[in-house]
């Protein structure tokens, strides 16, 4: 069944942190799923660093070390700033990064850290990725309340074909682009047929979760030079099967249904915000008298920028 919800403050950061708005829907979307619970953030590094997610599993032994083997793995093809974990997540901050657009450089990033055997959730200049197993309270160890951004994605998970991990927690990254996440309620049938498409392009993929193939399909259009409103609609087309999915991106979010609207979405939406979940319930703390609230229907295609 799972949860979707988004969130777009339209004028930059608001005095509720983006983190709460998110875990607060969240919190509520937890009755379509409680296997796992992630979330794509968006703020602002300073223009030449990357923010990196890293799943170091506190459980499987010396957590220091293992952070020290990666910082110092990373620190052959980067300047590495800044290194500390919480929780499963270790937060690598690099610096001194000339082109987030150098695709080859960012693929060279995942490889120095994946060397190390552990997994790479996001890379981004603005973009974040936290998601752990369990429901949305297993996410404040992360202080993921106090994140004041722009604008991000969540989900929560009822696992229906993939295991319950947390490399298979939404939201998905589109490796190796830097701040492109996806979540999605839904089931693709020609995942397998597109993903083993892109690995003859030369892309790689951590999992084999369907949404993960929907993240690298917009990526791989917004690099050739479509918008994100076309990568969406082009997505319509392709993508067989149900799905309701959330993007983000730097500059901004999206949404998308399929071509029979069978996964609920709900548009909350005022001059200062707009607000997307699978259920109204979600939506109710941010309402006002003037806030206008819809569902779209099937072939639905809308974008929000910054």
């Amino acid at each position: 069944m799972c949860g979707i919800a988004g969130f777009f403050y339209k004028n930059g950061a608001s005095e509720v942190p983006l983190g709460t708005r998110l875990s607060d829907m969240a919190t509520v979307l937890g009755s379509r799923g409680l296997d796992s619970t992630g979330m794509a953030l968006y703020g602002d590094l300073p223009a030449d660093h990357l923010a990196l997610r890293v799943h170091l599993d506190s459980a499987s032994g010396d957590t220091e070390a293992r952070l020290a083997e990666i910082r110092e793995r990373v620190g052959e093809v980067a300047t590495v700033a800044s290194a500390q974990y919480s929780g499963n997540i270790a937060r690598i901050e690099l610096e001194g990064i000339a082109d987030t657009g150098d695709l080859e450089h960012m693929t060279s990033i995942t490889h120095a850290v994946e060397s190390a055997g552990v997994e790479l959730f996001s890379i981004g200049n603005a973009m974040e990725i936290v998601k752990d197993v369990g429901p949305a309270s297993e996410l404040a160890v992360y202080d993921v309340g106090a994140f004041s951004g722009t604008h991000g994605i969540a989900h929560t998970r009822l696992a229906t074909e993939s295991r319950v991990d947390i490399c298979y927690s939404h939201p998905f990254w589109a490796r190796p682009f830097p701040d492109i996440a996806v979540v999605h309620n839904g089931q693709l049938t020609n995942d397998n047929k597109m993903r083993r498409s892109f690995q003859r392009r030369g892309y790689e993929f951590l999992t084999t979760n369907d949404s993960e193939v929907i993240a690298v399909f917009i990526a791989d259009r917004l690099r050739a030079g479509a918008s994100l409103e076309e990568a969406l609609t082009d997505s319509i087309e392709v993508l067989d099967g149900t799905f309701t999915y959330l993007v983000a991106t730097r500059k901004g979010i999206g949404f998308a249904k399929d071509r029979f609207s069978t996964k609920p979405l709900i548009i909350a939406e005022d001059e200062g915000f707009v607000a997307m979940a699978s259920e109204e319930v979600a939506l109710a703390p941010v309402m006002t008298a003037t806030t206008k609230v819809h569902e779209p229907t099937a072939r639905t295609v809308r974008t929000w920028h910054r």
